[in-house]
């Protein structure tokens, strides 16, 4: 076994049927996978539990697996790790990062709070967990207006790492003495307002469902805004039967299996020669990698202990206040 590149690299043998490999794998180390709404359909389908990534780290927590596959990008994998401590965690390809985490590196992040002493900071999910371990109050995209909203009105804040999301927060609470880090999601920066208003025009019956980590222009012209799994249970419950759907296209697997009567249009990038909007990081999990990662329980993730119980104290924080 080798690990190249991040993931282990062993050729599969031709003929080998991967899911039942999978499946056999699984049964027999008591191992479950958990994988994101942005995997590819294939991974989606393997997995014993789909989600967000906070929701699956909770729910593997839950289990008595003793390897949790982590079908997403690193931080999903660390936030795990962070509240499963005695479970092994894997992440099949450690490349599979997040260009909105990788936004805010801690020592950075240390250097704005440190300048602004007195304020409450609160990190998106989103983020490593060394940023985490910084954090008073780690939030989602489901629940953050709630949690800015239950602080005191003149409490002063810092909200990080997604600068789309921390406005549309302030918009939405009115608050004025918040401090957004500058950072982004590559996937929801790279929407195209013109070629969804394109789409709107050619089916004015559409609904334009989009994810708070869209750029305001876009939040505007929105039917609904709301995480992933807000996303799915608005089109579920929705009368509509169009959408145009304006977050990673991975979510609208979900959106088909579970509306199969109901058309979800993917909204394009500004630069798209597929019509869609890929999250690059999230389309290197394949079954190939989950199979090698399960057989040989790498690569793993690891944590310090000292920086996991500083992290874990902010995801408790938040849990407490939900």
């Amino acid at each position: 076994m080798r690990i190249n590149n991040g993931y282990v690299d062993e050729h599969i043998p031709e003929g080998t049927d991967i899911v039942r490999e999978i499946n056999r794998l699984k049964e027999k180390k008591n191992a479950i996978i958990m994988a994101h709404y942005y995997t590819v359909p294939e991974v989606q389908d393997i997995a014993d539990f789909i989600g967000d990534s906070l929701a699956l780290s909770q729910k593997a927590a839950e289990t008595d697996a003793d390897i949790i596959i982590f079908a997403g990008v690193h931080f999903m994998g660390e936030t795990a790790k962070i509240l499963s401590p005695e479970k092994k965690v894997i992440v099949p390809d450690l490349n599979a990062g997040c260009s909105l985490s990788e936004s805010c590196k801690p020592e950075d992040f240390a250097e704005l709070i440190n300048k602004n002493p007195g304020y409450t900071v609160i990190s998106y999910v989103n983020t490593s967990a060394g940023v985490k371990a910084l954090t008073d109050i780690v939030c989602t995209s489901s629940n953050a207006v709630k949690i800015v909203d239950s602080l005191p009105r003149e409490e002063k804040i810092i909200f990080g790492p997604d600068r789309n999301l921390g406005n549309y927060i302030k918009s939405v609470t009115g608050r004025e003495n918040m401090l957004i880090w500058n950072g982004a999601c590559h996937v929801h920066e790279e929407f195209s307002l013109a070629k969804i208003i394109e789409l709107k025009n050619e089916h004015p019956d559409a609904k334009i469902l989009a994810h708070p980590e869209c750029k305001k222009p876009i939040l505007l012209v929105a039917d609904y805004v709301g995480s992933t799994a807000a996303l799915l249970d608005y089109a579920r419950k929705d009368d509509s039967q169009k959408y145009i759907v304006v977050t990673e296209s991975g979510i609208l697997h979900q959106m088909m299996k579970e509306n199969p009567e109901k058309l979800f249009i993917p909204a394009p990038p500004i630069d798209s020669t597929c019509g869609c909007n890929d999250c690059i990081f999230m389309k290197l999990i394949n079954l190939n990698k989950i199979y090698n990662s399960l057989k040989y329980e790498a690569p793993e993730i690891h944590i310090n202990e000292e920086l996991r119980i500083k992290a874990e104290k902010s995801i408790r924080r938040m849990l407490e206040m939900s």
